[in-house]
């Protein structure tokens, strides 16, 4: 009995942790829930698609990240470089570019700790690159469709043509590389020595599998290929290769989209409130800043899912959503990626937060005036 109630014990003390840590989808999971108390939830609001397209990146990235194809890339162009500035703007653009196809959060994933490693070999503090780097990371994956968890929803619910997309996104991409530029001339030309350890890609066959799957899994993102037969195609690749890499998978972030879902849903089938958000939304200006306030306070992932409940104007919420990743720290839940790595390296977390917020405040206020007159 009291084994049994050992487990009952440890069993709650981990979902306890998880709500925890997890307040993004602790707060989804309990809106859903009280909205289910007063609407019944349908089957029919959860987007299977965009869920299944979401976990095929997940695999797809997990093996880059296992076989490090992105850390031998990295390293070959490093190499090539030894001044402070040169080096800090190749790492911002490793970023930058890899955010577009790899999602945001793996791109600080795999090139912030390379920056450390470079730090902690020369001495050399590089807490401004990784700021810039944060902001490369949430500005370049604005540009694709699978550059980020709010792209790919978006480009599914509204059913947005290629083309249209990038018409859209296009110009953040522009005019991000203007400015990732000219903040990186805030560094010295200081001279910067240092050695990277070779990387060795010990099973080639592997990688050639999922560089060819994930350009499957993009084609299905772009409805060349059904997103159901990449998913199982995904599913079979990954049994037979590495099938720890299904465990690598962010389940929590995909429970917090159904639960977005839910509340959606629940919140479409009340009348007085829809009627009072729809018209509120009817002004594309209200849709675009809204979405960047929202992201300011609830991040740009869930404002994006929000928003689209209640307007047909999808471009003024792709501009807000990627533009509102910068600003706070919570507004892209990848920011907290660079912080997370930083503080655990450096343990400063009061100067990498007036930092953050001075160059990512500036950068939002820039980016929603320009593209706002623009559009």
């Amino acid at each position: 009995m009291n084994y049994e109630l050992n487990i009952i014990k440890h069993k709650t003390n981990i979902i306890r942790e998880l709500l925890k840590d997890e307040v993004v989808f602790t707060i989804s999971l309990i809106f859903a829930v009280v909205t289910s108390l007063i609407s019944v939830p349908k089957m029919k609001y959860i987007d299977f698609k965009v869920l299944g397209i979401l976990f095929n990146l997940m695999v797809v990235i997990a093996a880059f990240e296992k076989l490090k194809i992105l850390d031998k890339i990295a390293v070959s162009i490093l190499s090539k470089f030894n001044k402070e500035r040169q080096i800090s703007l190749v790492l911002i653009f490793l970023t930058f570019i890899s955010s577009m196809f790899i999602t945001n959060d793996v791109a600080l994933i795999t090139f912030v700790p390379l920056t450390l490693i470079i730090g902690k070999k020369t001495g050399w503090h590089p807490i401004l690159t990784i700021i810039f780097q944060t902001l490369a990371a949430n500005l370049g994956s604005s540009l694709t469709p699978m550059g980020n968890p709010q792209n790919l929803f978006l480009y599914s619910f509204y059913n947005i043509s290629p083309i249209e997309f990038f018409k859209v996104t296009l110009p953040i991409i522009l005019i991000g590389i203007l400015w990732l530029v000219i903040i990186n001339y805030r560094l010295k030309e200081n001279e910067i020595n240092f050695k990277l350890e070779d990387i060795y890609i010990e099973n080639k066959t592997q990688g050639i599998i999922y560089i060819g799957l994930f350009i499957f899994v993009v084609l299905s993102v772009f409805n060349i290929v059904n997103y159901k037969i990449a998913f199982l195609v995904t599913i079979f690749i990954a049994i037979f290769t590495d099938k720890s890499l299904l465990k690598q998978v962010d389940y929590i972030l995909l429970a917090t989209f159904i639960c977005f879902f839910i509340i959606i849903g629940n919140l479409s089938h009340m009348p007085s409130f829809t009627s009072n958000i729809t018209k509120f939304l009817s002004s594309s200006k209200n849709v675009y800043f809204s979405s960047i306030l929202f992201s300011q306070a609830i991040s740009n992932v869930p404002s994006a899912i929000l928003l689209s409940g209640f307007t047909s104007r999808w471009k003024e919420i792709i501009l807000g959503v990627n533009i509102g990743g910068m600003g706070t720290l919570i507004a892209s839940l990848a920011s907290l990626i660079s912080y997370k790595f930083y503080i655990k390296e450096y343990g400063q977390s009061r100067k990498y937060l007036i930092h953050f917020h001075g160059y990512s405040i500036i950068s939002l206020f820039i980016f929603s005036f320009i593209i706002y007159f623009l559009i």
